[in-house]
């Protein structure tokens, strides 16, 4: 555990599971305070880890495909200020499904979850974030429209490429940002999303992202990373 965290107040938005419930963890272990949002009333991991973290972890119930929720949210939390606000979000479909024969529901979910909402969440509360904080976005390589020569999980891809061009949006609109901006990529990962052939495991990727966050913490503008730190191509 590090004495004094780089990032010592985390606000992470989507932590039920996954690599939402590794990244809290890891905060944790690395000494920060994390105030996590699971979205139904269940208990999940989160709530396991609750009671392990010496109160330092709060958990909040948020959808974020509620815009309502998000504002509430933000009177929530009132004057706290945090140094990472971290969206992790992300469903997918079936890889095969192309523009062809996915249906507009499934589609729409996609695209509200993945791209839509995450910007959303951080236009409500990107004024929670230290004015030389972190803003993190969990984005994905397959958003890479230069990488994409292999196809495959089309509509996936479209609502992380979309996300992404989002991001540069809001970067453009916030050009004299101090923050840092990041859209993180955490390579293939065995979760319930990634599946069960993912080139990586949990323990082998949230970690190394967590320190690739941490280090990018001074440095204002938007930058695509993976979760070694290597730039991602747009």
């Amino acid at each position: 555990m590090n004495a004094v965290p780089e990032n010592a107040t985390v606000l992470l938005i989507g932590a039920s599971r996954g690599l939402g419930l590794a990244i809290a963890a890891e905060y944790l272990d690395r000494g920060s305070h994390v105030v996590a949002t699971v979205r139904g009333p269940g208990r999940t991991g989160l709530h396991d880890l609750q009671q392990t973290a010496g109160g330092r972890l709060e958990i909040e119930h948020v959808d974020m495909n509620a815009p309502e929720q998000i504002r509430a949210l933000r009177e929530r939390l009132g004057a706290r200020r945090f140094d990472l606000l971290f969206v992790n979000a992300g469903v997918t479909n079936r890889p095969e499904e192309t523009a062809a024969d996915v249906t507009t529901d499934e589609f729409t979910r996609l695209m509200i979850t993945n791209a839509l909402s995450p910007v959303r969440v951080i236009e409500t509360l990107a004024d929670l974030v230290d004015p030389h904080g972190t803003i993190a976005i969990m984005s994905s390589g397959q958003g890479s429209v230069a990488n994409n020569e292999c196809g495959g999980f089309e509509i996936y891809r479209a609502s992380k490429s979309a996300l992404n061009q989002l991001m540069r949006s809001y970067a453009a609109r916030h050009r004299n940002e101090t923050r840092t901006l990041l859209l993180m990529a955490p390579g293939w990962v065995k979760t319930d999303l990634g599946g069960p052939n993912a080139r990586l495991a949990i323990n082998e990727s949230i970690p190394a992202l967590v320190t690739t966050v941490d280090a990018q913490r001074g440095r204002s503008g938007l930058r695509f990373l993976d979760y070694l730190g290597r730039t991602v191509a747009w």
